[in-house]
């Protein structure tokens, strides 16, 4: 790079491009959620997030959920601090030896039944860090995961749709047991 480009990267101003406040498509997948969440639950769905040894680019895509932009409290999912009020534990990371303890004390926990679904190519079984001495493998090594969400990290619109995909595979179970 030329000294003129970094001086001029330095003192002309920035721009930063447009960004657009309504997502169409966020907004149809998660009505389409709240619906089989109402159809599932009657209620809201709690989700407890359980970080099994990531490297916590999942968890920052979590949390993106959460912000305005995104807000998916308005389609009836809430994040909760315990695993004794959560119906689904959303697990990220590969499991390592050091967290195995916690992650089934966690499982344990919440009220039965309850789901796991992987997040993340590492909690799902497929990531960089699966082959490492310190690791278990994926969360089906030690829990039952009813559902996965591979990415590296997924995006929150992606997570988005693997929740709704999931939602729609437990209404079904429901209504063939019924």
């Amino acid at each position: 790079m030329s000294l003129q480009k970094i001086i001029g990267n330095m003192f002309k101003p920035k721009y930063a491009s447009a960004i657009s406040l309504y997502d169409k498509e966020l907004d149809q997948i998660g009505l389409s959620l709240k619906g089989e969440i109402d159809q599932v639950f009657g209620r809201s769905l709690a989700i407890r997030a359980l970080d099994s040894g990531s490297d916590n680019a999942a968890e920052i895509e979590l949390n993106n959920l959460s912000t305005p932009y995104y807000d998916v409290e308005r389609f009836g999912i809430s994040f909760v601090a315990s695993p004794r009020h959560a119906d689904v534990i959303i697990i990220t990371g590969a499991v390592t030896l050091n967290m195995a303890e916690a992650v089934r004390k966690t499982y344990h926990a919440m009220p039965q039944p309850g789901w796991v679904v992987a997040v993340g190519d590492d909690a799902c079984g497929t990531g960089l860090l699966n082959d490492s001495f310190a690791v278990l493998g994926g969360a089906d090594r030690i829990l039952p995961v009813a559902f996965k969400i591979p990415g590296n990290p997924p995006t929150p619109t992606e997570i988005m749709r693997g929740l709704l995909a999931f939602m729609t595979l437990v209404r079904r179970q429901k209504r063939t047991k019924a």
